[in-house]
């Protein structure tokens, strides 16, 4: 049975993945809340990526898997867009993630893989995303950078969504016309739910990705790279 460590994991994609995987491995989540991660396969650790320390002694001595899932969406004009505000973005999304890989790097086993989270806005530009496109974007780079130094021992991929139905994003899907008017934006016609976006990162946790490392893989509905409107 496989060690597998999420930050983050008690709701929206983190959640989803833990559900998945909970028959299959041992899974170690470290999260501000548990929200009932009640499976004789799961350890709940309290932590806040962007406040703790993570306690490397409640982990087991190898990990074959890693997960970083905390995240936001703050979409505003750059006018409106103040520097400590991207700094707070920047320090959720990309320097707490980098802070727990250090700590963890070395737990990491042979063939281990890790796996982060960016966003369709890096690769295609949309307005209102310079804060979350940023940090992401920094996500992207560091974990090719990563992919390659680590190789062949770990595995490093980023997985990028387009918009997903999460509590993260209720404020983007409250009502019909919201709705709506995002599925129709997707060449698939329908936004990304928790569980698409956690049976990728599922597959590239498991042994049947053993040949893909340094990659950003698009789940997004075919937004990234098809035009069909």
């Amino acid at each position: 049975m496989k060690n597998i460590l999420l930050i983050g994991g008690s709701h929206g994609i983190g959640r989803s993945i833990v559900t998945e995987l909970q028959d299959t491995a041992a899974l170690f989540v470290a999260s501000r809340t548990d929200e009932s991660l009640s499976h004789k396969n799961v350890t709940y650790i309290e932590f806040d990526a962007t406040k703790d320390d993570l306690d490397i002694s409640l982990l087991p001595e190898k990990l074959d898997g890693f997960v970083y899932c905390p995240g936001n969406i703050n979409l505003k004009p750059f006018k409106m867009m103040g520097l400590e505000t991207m700094k707070e973005d920047m320090e959720l999304n990309f320097f707490a993630m980098v802070k727990v890989v250090q700590e963890v790097i070395s737990k990491m086993n042979e063939g281990s893989s890790m796996v982060f989270f960016s966003t369709l806005a890096v690769s295609t530009g949309m307005p209102f995303h310079t804060s979350v496109s940023a940090a992401k974007g920094a996500i992207e780079g560091f974990a090719k950078s990563m992919a390659a130094e680590y190789a062949p021992k770990i595995r490093i991929n980023v997985i990028a969504p387009s918009l997903v139905d999460t509590p993260l994003a209720r404020r983007l899907l409250n009502n019909d016309k919201k709705r709506e008017a995002m599925d129709e934006r997707h060449p698939l016609k329908r936004v990304g739910t928790a569980d698409d976006i956690a049976q990728s990162a599922v597959f590239l946790l498991s042994d049947k990705s053993s040949w893909i490392t340094g990659q950003v893989i698009g789940v997004d509905g075919g937004l990234s790279t098809l035009n069909i409107n």
